[in-house]
């Protein structure tokens, strides 16, 4: 078995799926399950993290964002995505070349894919499972957004539990971070990471360029021009 030597992390949400929406109607009933508030106000989310997007969404319903009344809301949202789960898959759709890419790059010796998304593990894993995008990445490894409101940190938790579980250390040249936001840029940026940009957010090519993308692509629907920005030298 080949050493693993690259570490590829993926965003979810428009890099591999589009479910715009479903995050809205999630917290709408979390709230209203939790804390008794009908929303009102909901705050921003492209490459924003749940630490940050869920303590905004209190705050800005008077409710204090403690860290017992974050469990209960994130509890909540499991919960309610995990009963969404057999048809969220009739709410969106995965993104062209999402699933030829993961299982492509699966194929290359000495590859490993992980995430690093906003979303919690749970939901993370029902959005990729909802359409077949689960087989290929290891989400054991993933930094999720339970962990900070700062992204960059769940990049450093990522690469951390990779190395650890396979006792190789992948040096920065060697991360590969893929997003459609100037955030997931920004964070991969960091950590001195390859930072790959995608147009199939909200995101324009000049502006994921501007935070520093080392490539943007349409989307991932060209294999060679993926694997080479994603593989490729720096």
């Amino acid at each position: 078995m080949t050493t693993p030597h690259r570490l590829v992390l993926w965003d979810i949400d428009l890099t591999l799926v589009d479910l715009r929406g479903l995050g809205g109607s999630l917290y709408r009933s979390a709230l209203a399950n939790v804390a008794g508030i009908t929303l009102r106000e909901m705050p921003k989310f492209p490459g924003r993290t749940e630490v940050g997007i869920s303590t905004e969404l209190l705050r800005l319903h008077g409710v204090d964002p403690a860290p017992e009344t974050l469990r209960k809301l994130w509890a909540e949202l499991v919960l309610l995505s995990e009963k969404e789960l057999p048809t969220l898959a009739e709410r969106g759709s995965a993104l062209p070349g999402a699933a030829t890419t993961l299982s492509t790059v699966a194929s290359q010796d000495g590859v490993v894919q992980s995430l690093v998304t906003g979303n919690l593990p749970e939901i993370a894993r029902h959005k990729l499972t909802a359409f077949g995008l689960d087989e290929h990445i290891d989400f054991a490894i993933g930094g999720y957004g339970s962990l900070s409101g700062h992204r960059p940190d769940l990049v450093r938790d990522a690469v951390r539990k990779a190395s650890e579980k396979h006792s190789a250390r992948f040096a920065p040249e060697a991360v590969v971070v893929v997003g459609d936001t100037p955030l997931d840029i920004q964070a991969g940026l960091e950590h001195d990471a390859t930072a790959i940009g995608v147009l199939t957010g909200h995101h324009t090519e000049d502006e994921l360029r501007d935070a520093g993308a080392h490539a943007v692509l349409a989307d991932l629907s060209h294999t060679p021009a993926v694997l080479e920005a994603l593989l490729g030298a720096r």
